[in-house]
């Protein structure tokens, strides 16, 4: 069907597209394996090279981090944070801007150490189940029973898995070298129910099950037996199924900037943050926002034709800082009070527009 004469034509899309550089990325390691295998050491040691630029270690309630400097030549910086996923995520996100200076700056990579990403979501997963005992169903079923089994939402998993993805994408686009050590051993095989199968047993990472898959090369090590590459993403190396490649005298400059072939010329991986829409991000920015000026500023802000919200999106993303800005006025009072109702929000969301409305009258 023809547009009617002198109706305006939408916009021709523009196809985007470039070259590829054919440049080896900076890689993210993950390496697991046995208590006492030489995870750490391998990682301090690695700091000593005259290849790499500032290391910065990130120590995640294994509590090594201090003694292992003691290493010859070992040379890295402790990252200090408080315990809390806020301040670890801030502190990555703190190395991801300094290690973009230095590639600016042509400087040599900046490399971060995390130690462990096991006790990293060894504490998602803590999270997940106290917040799961706080539902009220399972608050009720508790006091029922204390040792009663409960279930957890899947909603609660997801907001989980999302906190773990949002530092897994800083380690996979640093620009830089990424390494995340790993607690790996033989365990009992479990069915599709979690029963453990008779006389049968398999590797477990303790991790969050995609950490192999993000990384760029998997490395197991294990204490009587040279170490192992399970998985690489490369065109110099090649891992067949179920046939690991033994490294003998492994270390990780050596795999790094010989075997992986990165060079000062390397880049990180372009790989643009994938959103369903565009609203999460700023629902994101608006739950961190505590100052009502700000969520005023945002709110505001929102229509701005470059920040490409269709008209529904737009008000979906007003909605949820008028929400806030009701929650800030509406502060928990006492110790152990609960979480405001949707009638409550409504309320002061109510109270507050009224007051805005008499203030414009004044006007």
């Amino acid at each position: 069907m023809n547009a009617p004469a002198g109706a305006a034509k939408p916009p021709a899309i523009k196809l985007k597209t470039r070259k590829p550089t054919g440049i080896v990325p900076w890689p993210l390691l993950l390496i697991e394996g046995e208590e006492g295998a030489g995870k750490t050491y391998s990682a301090a040691q690695f700091s000593s090279s005259d290849r790499i630029g500032q290391m910065y270690w990130i120590d995640l309630d294994e509590g090594s981090a201090d003694e292992y400097a003691a290493i010859e030549g070992a040379n890295y910086l402790i990252i200090e944070h408080d315990g809390t996923y806020r301040d670890i995520l801030e502190q990555v996100e703190a190395v991801h801007a300094e290690a973009r200076r230095a590639a600016a700056a042509g400087e040599p990579p900046v490399v971060l150490a995390i130690d462990s990403g096991s006790a990293f979501w060894r504490m998602l997963t803590n999270w997940t189940y106290e917040r799961g005992r706080r539902t009220r169903k399972n608050r009720a079923l508790l006091q029922e029973d204390p040792d009663a089994a409960y279930d957890i939402g899947r909603n609660l998993w997801n907001d989980a898995l999302e906190r773990w993805n949002r530092i897994i994408y800083l380690l996979r686009t640093l620009p830089g070298i990424s390494i995340v050590l790993a607690r790996g051993k033989q365990v009992s095989a479990t069915d599709d129910n979690g029963q453990p199968i008779q006389n049968k047993s398999e590797w477990k990472v303790a991790a969050q099950k995609d950490l192999g898959f993000d990384s760029t090369c998997w490395v197991r090590m294990k204490r009587n037996a040279d170490p192992q590459i399970i998985k690489v993403r490369s065109l110099r190396m090649r891992v067949e199924q179920k046939k690991p490649l033994t490294l003998r005298d492994f270390s990780i400059e050596d795999l790094v900037f010989n075997k992986l072939g990165c060079s000062v010329e390397s880049q990180p991986r372009i790989m643009p943050a994938l959103a369903g829409d565009l609203v999460q991000p700023w629902l994101t920015r608006i739950a961190e926002l505590k100052d009502k000026e700000a969520l005023g500023a945002l709110w505001r802000s929102v229509p701005d034709p470059a920040n490409r919200l269709s008209r529904e999106e737009i008000a979906t993303v007003r909605a949820a800082a008028e929400q806030r800005a009701a929650e800030l006025d509406n502060p928990r009072s006492e110790m152990g009070e609960g979480p405001l109702t949707d009638a409550d929000k409504l309320r002061a969301a109510a109270k507050r527009k009224a007051a805005e409305q008499d203030a414009d009258a004044e006007q």
